[in-house]
């Protein structure tokens, strides 16, 4: 794209400008200069090579445009070469539909249709799970009414509120209030109301607790066989200590003797069920 390229309008012929003095150049001067190739886009046939030309230039010199709108929208995770790649499409719909005998500023007219573009972009692939677009569209409707009604009523609305508010059904309003669980995933630490529970509790609070005892459920099953083969004192230990769940405190005083002495037949005792275990990996559980 050297700088001898020239562009003819009806009246004045232009020099094409380089590729740097387009970015260098001043609103001003950048405005006229785009005028001027609409003026020319719009005595040339569409089909033609010139058509082509003028218009690359067009897209060229109002990039700018893209730039500037897509810069409100880098935020989150979206990649900016994205926002700038889908920002112009937005700016080759404006400059293909824009008709400079309207009178109204290519700017002015291609600004909304850049900023529609990049919206659609974040609507259709911001949404974890793939929604269709109709219901996309009933959610944004139903949360921005509820927003606003918040602000009036001082409280969250209810969904016939809304739906009377939107002159919809109030079953669709739900359903737009459903949708939503598609675009954001609720935090495990926010509050959910029921009937159960008016008040609301958050969901990790709702699940459940661990419980130690299953780590010697399969222990206990898997021992009782070999149990068997103990002395009447350690099966009286073992009892104590894993079905009567008793400290070691408890077992030493209701055999007579020590703790020391408890903790260390204990001791023994799981030593040797468990290289027993080890030796026995295939034994079925409650055999013998």
């Amino acid at each position: 794209m050297g700088t001898s390229d020239t562009i003819t309008t009806p009246s004045v012929e232009l020099r094409r400008p380089s590729r740097q003095e387009m970015r260098a150049m001043g609103k001003t001067r950048a405005r006229a200069l785009s005028d001027a190739l609409f003026a020319r886009l719009a005595a040339l046939e569409r089909e033609s090579a010139a058509y082509s030309y003028v218009r690359g230039t067009v897209i060229e010199l109002n990039m700018p445009l893209v730039r500037f709108v897509a810069g409100g929208f880098r935020h989150g995770s979206a990649d900016p070469e994205d926002i700038l790649q889908v920002g112009t499409v937005g700016l080759i719909k404006a400059v293909d539909g824009y008709d400079h005998r309207r009178g109204v500023e290519f700017a002015t007219y291609a600004i909304p249709t850049i900023t529609g573009e990049i919206k659609r972009y974040f609507r259709d692939t911001s949404w974890p799970l793939r929604v269709p677009r109709s219901l996309q569209e009933l959610y944004l409707r139903v949360v921005h009414c509820s927003d606003r009604l918040e602000q009036t009523l001082g409280r969250l609305p209810t969904p016939d509120e809304i739906a009377e508010e939107l002159g919809l059904d109030p079953a669709e309003v739900v359903t737009g209030l459903a949708v939503g669980c598609a675009y954001r995933a609720n935090s495990l630490d926010a509050l959910r109301q029921d009937q159960d529970d008016p008040n609301g509790r958050s969901l990790v609070d709702r699940l459940g607790v661990y419980d130690r005892e299953f780590d010697l459920t399969e222990f206990k099953e898997a021992v009782r066989p070999l149990i068997r083969e103990l002395s009447e004192r350690e099966r009286t230990v073992l009892a104590l200590r894993f079905w009567g769940d008793c400290t070691q405190a408890e077992i030493a005083e209701r055999i007579g003797v020590s703790q020391m002495h408890v903790s260390r037949l204990l001791s023994g005792i799981l030593t040797g069920l468990r290289e027993r275990l080890a030796d026995e990996p295939n034994e079925p559980a409650g055999s013998g």
